[in-house]
């Protein structure tokens, strides 16, 4: 169902009384009433926002917004449409999306749906009209609240049935979902680099650096940023054992993005991680990998109020004093009293000092909790990836690195 009435302030007041095809009830009892898109059903999550006013696609089909309702703050969405290559992952995992105003309809030469029709295709639960300032304030105040959105063509929604549905779900807490979104076997990535506007995606044919990736939620722009500096990647699943990554024969291991409580996908990534980090190889995470390492080397982590989600957030270099403006999607993170000695601290965040960024102090290993991969976002933060790229090459020719 494609959306076309122009819901003005006053029109989207009285949808109440109009015609409230969609709904969505939070834990604490409030609801929303809306016009409901995309696919008919009902679906449960943790209600977050994101503040990017670009980039929609590949927010929704970010692996880490598993088991999310997405309320986007710009209210603008829908005007580039869709297309098959703008894709972050294979298979949609977020559980719903929120908008303001009706979808905009695509005026792009790359569209080639219509994003109602392509969140009906991805069975994707959507709302427009609802006040996303107010469910934005609401977050802010009280933290990311479990939530189910619903659309009803006949508009019957039962409220109480909702609310109990949403006080019944377990949360993110202790939920580990890197095992369900994971790859279900190892496979080489196509090569494809990053997007360029004259020529699409094209195949980097020069491998002469080999990373393992280990999938906890892998983005594509990840993969397409190693292709760019001339990288094969190989990709296993998240519980693959240490050896079995080892046989691979990598210059350098990957920790990936993805969704979650870290505590709990650690339970087996410590152990796997900790035998890697013995084998003194290069190691880079990103995000959920940020996290696990922390783990790993001994630090705890902890469910955040709001979490970071958006294109506009500021971090420091501690290193270099310089200021990145980056790409997150978080609700967990690393609990600073708890690293060990051994860590230290690259990158704050200046909007809560929360830490952005690590690297272990006698080995060629650091993660970042943001995403230097971007799509959506900023590229400030691309040269961590050559970072990395550098470590292997020393590490190769036997040149020592001052960690």
């Amino acid at each position: 169902m494609v959306v076309k009435t122009n819901l003005t302030h006053s029109k989207k007041d009285n949808l109440n009384k109009v015609n409230p095809t969609g709904v969505l009830v939070l834990e604490n009892g409030t609801f929303f009433n809306g016009v409901g898109i995309g696919y008919e059903g009902f679906a449960t999550g943790e209600v977050c926002f994101n503040t990017s006013i670009t980039g929609y696609q590949e927010i929704i089909t970010d692996p880490s917004y598993a088991e999310q309702i997405i309320n986007f703050t710009f209210p603008h969405i829908g005007n580039v449409g869709t297309n098959l290559e703008d894709n972050e992952a294979d298979k949609v995992w977020a559980k719903g999306a929120i908008f303001n105003t009706e979808i905009t309809n695509p005026s792009n030469y790359r569209s080639i749906k219509h994003l109602d029709k392509w969140l009906k295709l991805k069975k994707i639960v959507g709302i427009v009209g609802i006040d996303t300032r107010k469910l934005t304030n609401l977050i802010r105040d009280n933290g990311a609240p479990k939530g189910t959105i619903q659309f009803l063509k006949s508009g019957k929604h039962n409220i109480g049935k909702l609310s109990k549905i949403t006080k019944g779900w377990s949360g993110l807490i202790n939920l580990d979902l890197a095992k369900k979104v994971t790859c279900k076997k190892i496979y080489t990535w196509q090569s494809f680099k990053t997007w360029n506007k004259f020529s699409g995606y094209k195949k980097n044919y020069n491998n002469r650096i080999k990373i393992v990736a280990i999938d906890y939620g892998i983005k594509k722009n990840i993969l397409r940023c190693f292709s760019d500096l001339s990288c094969e990647v190989k990709v296993v699943p998240a519980n693959t054992s240490a050896e079995k990554i080892m046989s691979l024969k990598p210059n350098g291991i990957f920790l990936s993005n993805g969704p979650g409580d870290p505590a709990a996908t650690g339970k087996y990534a410590k152990l796997i991680l900790r035998k890697l980090i013995n084998k003194k190889i290069p190691i880079f995470g990103i995000c959920l990998g940020h996290q696990l390492l922390a783990l790993t080397l001994g630090a705890k982590t902890k469910k955040m109020l709001l979490g970071h989600r958006g294109a506009n957030h500021p971090v420091k270099n501690l290193e270099t004093n310089q200021v990145e403006i980056t790409s997150q999607n978080h609700g967990f993170e690393i609990n600073k009293k708890s690293l060990p000695k051994n860590i230290k601290i690259t990158h704050v965040s200046l909007f809560d000092k929360c830490i952005e960024g690590i690297q272990l102090k006698n080995k060629p290993i650091f993660s970042v909790q943001y995403h230097p991969e971007a799509n959506p976002g900023p590229q400030d933060s691309k040269y961590l990836f050559l970072k990395f790229i550098k470590l292997i090459k020393n590490k190769k020719n036997g040149k020592k690195t001052r960690y």
